[in-house]
């Protein structure tokens, strides 16, 4: 099993990409511990993605695709995910990620915008023809310091349906 976790923070190395990374550690206890794991953050790719004809963005698009389970995280910008993660999957065709299944994740200030990866990022992962059986997991900058709360109550319903859903 592959998991992928793409994350459109325009800063490299960002508190974004530590939330994304620990929610799919999370998930990982319930698909397969020894999962194979590809990390985008696709600030390293910057003018990459502009280029249509970009071999490295062709085949990083390709290997996020053939991954079984897709976390993909941006931090809140004007109430809704990151320009950077919305050039990334433009790159996409519809029903590109159709057996996948995708986590939507995003980060905030506070929470005002919880549901902004409900409304915003999980319809762009349907569109693409990703599953996503959970609801989406928001983090507050006031979360930040201690992640484990925050997973901890998003992981009672979440793990379970991403369990059942790869397992049947």
């Amino acid at each position: 099993m592959r998991i992928a976790v793409v994350v459109g923070n325009p800063k490299p190395a960002s508190r974004t990409l530590r939330v994304a990374l620990a929610a799919a550690d999370a998930l990982s206890t319930v698909v397969d511990e020894t999962s194979d794991r590809l990390v985008v953050d696709l600030a390293e790719y910057g003018p990459d993605l502009l280029d249509w004809q970009s071999e490295r963005s062709t085949h990083l698009c390709a290997e996020v695709a053939a991954s079984d389970l897709i976390v993909v995280a941006s931090p809140t910008y004007k109430a809704t995910y990151t320009g950077l993660l919305k050039i990334f999957f433009d790159r996409y065709g519809n029903r590109a990620l159709e057996g996948r299944v995708a986590v939507p994740v995003m980060t905030g200030a506070s929470l005002v915008h919880a549901l902004a990866p409900e409304t915003h990022l999980r319809p762009l992962l349907v569109e693409l023809g990703a599953a996503t059986p959970t609801r989406a997991l928001y983090v507050t900058e006031a979360d930040m310091g201690d992640l484990a709360p925050v997973l901890s109550a998003w992981g009672l319903s979440a793990l379970p349906e991403i369990a059942r859903f790869f397992r049947g």
